[in-house]
């Protein structure tokens, strides 16, 4: 895919600028496109890893077999292995005017307006390549940021891949809009996005597969509706088993009944049903989602995307606000349509509900920048920015006074 992507605008830039370009300055254009003024880097971080705050213990029986001898004491504090990220790549990415190189080289963490607002700084094409491979708390994670980007006069073209591995983000998209400036200071923009995710948005397997009923004839006219899979049921499905069992109270001589619940080795996990219902059955909901999420495709769905930018900078002051808007017109291309996140909101008992109709949905961002210098000394910025895609919702703000001795 990744190779695909970089393809695609490798063709798509030579297509907006090929009538531009005679034969003999093709190589030269190549490199003025692609190469003049970016930068190749390799970088990476080592830190120490996060230290409990307390150590933790938990006690083994001792070698005499006896639950009731001196017990073993054992230090179960986590100790994991320093963090670190190596990463390379290769960017070409105009700054704002108010924007300012945020160090003297650059590691590929770097996040800019180019990547967000619709608009950029510059005409022409913008780019970055970034592979890197961390560890985070003992565990090890590849992450990928590709993007492509090219603003004309008229027109916006952009595709992205992205990968954060450790917080399972992982998203494709690519979109074509055109564009009409208003003034030196304002533009819009229409089109189309594809976007992809691997994230199963809205749908829960087991809450459908707990849903999902059967109906018993008396034999008398009489029909009655159960559940096929009772909650219990999943147990046996990773080989749990359970065992009716008889208790007596030593003090009084009252009996009760329950169920013994073992494992697969035959080691008593839970002593009644609610214990193993609040204990082990929430672990085992969990493990059954993350194996039928594992079972689907990547989904990949279409729609029209609109957007606005307006830019003002007079040196004390600038002012920059940029939307999006991904209009409720989504139209899945890949991917299990069933469990797509248009039937977010169609499942009840006995499974999808067939009159359900597909439930569209907006998602959208906007980001502000705004500041002034008021005086040699003083000056006041703010900026941030809110996003809203699927069932994910991200926002950041910082803002802040600057006084400057002189």
């Amino acid at each position: 895919m990744k190779k695909t992507l970089i393809t695609i605008l490798t063709l798509l830039t030579l297509i907006v600028n090929g009538q531009e370009k005679e034969k003999g300055k093709f190589f030269k254009s190549i490199y003025n496109d692609f190469v003049k003024y970016g930068t190749v880097y390799w970088a990476g971080d080592v830190n120490n890893s996060i230290e409990a705050r307390e150590q933790t213990f938990f006690v083994r029986t001792g070698e005499s077999g006896s639950l009731y001898d001196v017990p073993i004491v054992v230090d179960n504090t986590p100790d994991y292995a320093f963090d670190y990220r190596l990463g390379f790549g290769i960017r070409k990415l105009a700054r704002f005017s108010y924007e300012r190189k945020p160090k003297n080289f650059y590691d590929g963490t770097e996040e800019q307006l180019a990547f967000r607002a619709p608009t950029s700084a510059l005409t022409g094409l913008e780019y970055q390549v970034h592979f890197e491979k961390e560890r985070w708390r003992g565990e090890l994670f590849q992450n990928h940021n590709i993007f492509f980007k090219h603003t004309g006069k008229y027109h916006i073209a952009k595709i992205e891949s992205r990968e954060v591995a450790k917080i399972n983000l992982k998203y494709q998209s690519a979109e074509l809009r055109a564009r009409l400036p208003i003034g030196d200071k304002f533009s819009i923009s229409a089109g189309a996005i594809y976007r992809t995710h691997d994230r199963p948005y809205g749908y829960n397997p087991v809450e459908i597969w707990l849903n999902e009923t059967q109906t018993f004839d008396d034999g008398n006219g009489n029909t009655f509706e159960y559940p096929l899979n009772p909650w219990y049921t999943l147990g046996f499905e990773y080989g749990y088993t359970d065992h009716y069992t008889t208790y007596i109270d030593a003090n009084t001589g009252q009996e009760t009944t329950d169920w013994i619940w073992k494992d697969e080795n035959g080691e008593i996990v839970a002593y009644t049903d609610l214990q193993f219902r609040e204990d082990v059955f929430t672990q085992l909901m969990n493990r059954y989602n993350g194996e039928q999420w594992d079972l689907l495709d990547a989904f990949g769905e279409i729609a029209p995307i609109v957007g606005a930018d307006y830019y003002h900078n007079k040196g004390k002051f600038w002012m920059h606000a940029y939307a999006n808007y991904i209009l409720p017109n989504h139209k899945y291309i890949q991917g299990d349509s069933e469990v797509s996140y248009l039937n977010r909101n169609n499942w009840g008992l006995g499974g999808l509900r067939q009159d359900a109709e597909p439930e569209q949905w907006e998602d959208y961002s906007a980001g502000l920048s705004i500041g002034w210098k008021l005086n040699k000394n003083l000056g006041i910025f703010a900026e941030g920015e809110y996003s809203k895609m699927w069932d994910s919702e991200l926002f950041q703000t910082t803002f802040g006074v600057n006084f400057t001795f002189k």
